[in-house]
């Protein structure tokens, strides 16, 4: 008996995988076309006509493919594991800042003891205009003020113009500014904030701050009072 070509679906199927790098492959039909293979290449060699053997150029090139397949297969086991191990990294990572003061990019802080603070980063002098709103949106500050070029400090003591102490919780600080020239100036703001949780079941995970979450390239320093 002699088996002539090697299954031309499972040869394709290789082929394909092998040569498209745009197109996702399921590792389970790799490994299973990749047994299919063996068995067939197996069957082959034993039943060849030796009047006629299998021509070296398409068995060398078979091999190839299929060479090139089982590296993939294991390729996908080391990354698989190298995500498992950087997924565990990120996690006891996020779990090491909960309870740390840390300061990050952002817009809300917490109004504590009587006192919220953000930092206004400036690339030049301007006037800057602050407004602090309440959870539910409601304005409770707002002011003008000249500042310098660089990190600014400010703080507010939870109090409205008309001298209205407002409770503890999360406020939002919206800022605009103008240079000497009336020209509109962009103004980073961060929020220094007790890191008071972190959900490891998303990916990346996220810490807790001041009731925002925030991923960990967002954290920029930890504060220790």
């Amino acid at each position: 008996m002699a088996v002539s070509a090697i299954n031309p679906g499972v040869t394709s199927a290789v082929t394909s995988a092998t040569t498209s790098s745009s197109t996702p492959v399921d590792q389970d039909t790799l490994a299973k076309n990749f047994t299919q293979f063996l068995q067939l290449l197996t069957t082959q060699l034993k039943n060849q006509n030796p009047l006629d053997p299998l021509d070296t150029n398409q068995f060398t090139q078979q091999l190839v493919q299929f060479a090139q397949v089982e590296q993939q297969l294991k390729q996908n086991d080391q990354l698989a594991t190298l995500v498992s191990l950087q997924k565990t990294a990120q996690s006891t990572a996020a779990l090491g800042f909960v309870g740390e003061t840390v300061v990050v990019d952002g817009t809300t802080a917490t109004l504590a003891n009587g006192s919220a603070t953000w930092s206004l980063n400036l690339p030049k002098p301007a006037v800057v205009s602050v407004t602090i709103q309440s959870a539910t949106g409601q304005t409770v500050f707002s002011g003008n003020y000249t500042m310098n070029a660089g990190l600014q400090e400010f703080t507010w003591d939870g109090k409205s113009a008309n001298g209205t102490q407002w409770p503890s919780g999360n406020y939002k600080m919206l800022v605009s500014a103008k240079d000497a020239g009336g020209q509109s100036v962009a103004v980073p703001t961060e929020v220094e904030g007790l890191v008071t949780g972190a959900d490891l079941t998303k990916n990346p995970p996220l810490l807790s701050i001041a009731g925002q979450d925030y991923t960990l390239d967002k954290v920029k320093r930890v504060v220790r009072h």
